[in-house]
């Protein structure tokens, strides 16, 4: 089975919030910050987290894993627009028909990605299969939480019970993964208004990588992998980090190999 493990960076819909707020003098930076004033007037100062249809996708990272190919990488290119993006993610999903495997994508990834298809019109009807033309997704679609076809890794191992979640970071840490290097989400919108798409971009791909050497533990502890499985699935990670060239992908083979994270018995 193919298995496509995915993150997304976002930043604020500064287009959107310009028109509904009547912003038509301010720059950017300035029209993100009403909006993030607004958000906290609506939660009563709880949060200034942005509305998932407000969140603006810039980047799409992967590691896919195929019989014969494992492989990680960003859609399209820096300056790529986002309803692009978002296509060729779905476009992906119809012709690899993957497992999904997220950190919190269910929560966070997929609705904005549904939101943001929604508004460029992008087509997805593989994603959206839920048995009526093909019977093998009836019981297993991408859409119903409990149905592994996606796989939200948050939600799964904290047995989708939110008290109990954690982030990607602790987690990967816990397991001896490298986990979050030098960047945090919260550096994104720094880094677009600054122009550095290609380090958010670098940013998510470490992501998802630490995402799949989670779900190669899962699938260990679930009974689908023995641990000569899981060992191979490393090595086999390993070797398709050392012939990337990228400096990104090669400090996280370096964090990685400086912990040699063990399975212990």
């Amino acid at each position: 089975m193919n298995v496509l493990v995915f993150d997304i960076e976002t930043v604020p819909d500064v287009d959107t919030g310009r028109r509904s707020y009547d912003l038509t003098d301010l720059t950017d930076k300035e029209v993100a910050q009403v909006m993030h004033s607004k958000r906290m007037q609506e939660t009563e100062g709880k949060s200034e987290f942005l509305r998932h249809p407000v969140q603006r996708v810039v980047a799409i990272s992967l590691v896919l894993r195929t019989p014969t190919r494992l492989h990680v990488w960003s859609i399209g290119e820096p300056g790529s627009p986002e309803a692009e993006l978002i296509q060729r993610f779905f476009d992906g999903i119809e012709r690899y028909n993957p497992i999904l495997v997220s950190w919190n994508g269910r929560g966070f990834d997929l609705p904005v990605l549904h939101y943001r298809g929604l508004l460029h019109g992008v087509n997805a009807g593989r994603y959206w299969e839920t048995g009526g033309n093909d019977q093998g997704f009836r019981w297993n679609n991408y859409l119903n939480r409990f149905h592994e076809r996606h796989t939200d890794l948050m939600d799964v191992i904290a047995g989708y019970e939110p008290r109990a979640f954690a982030s990607l970071h602790d987690v990967a840490s816990l397991l001896g993964f490298p986990g979050k290097l030098g960047m945090s989400g919260a550096d994104v919108w720094e880094r677009f208004l600054g122009g550095d798409i290609e380090a958010i971009r670098n940013y998510c791909e470490t992501d998802v990588l630490n995402t799949y050497l989670i779900y190669l533990r899962y699938e260990l502890m679930r009974g689908k992998q023995t641990r000569d499985g899981y060992e191979a699935g490393c090595r086999a990670l390993r070797q398709a980090l050392e012939e990337e060239s990228r400096p990104h992908l090669q400090a996280f083979l370096k964090a990685w190999n400086g912990v040699s994270p063990q399975v212990h018995p």
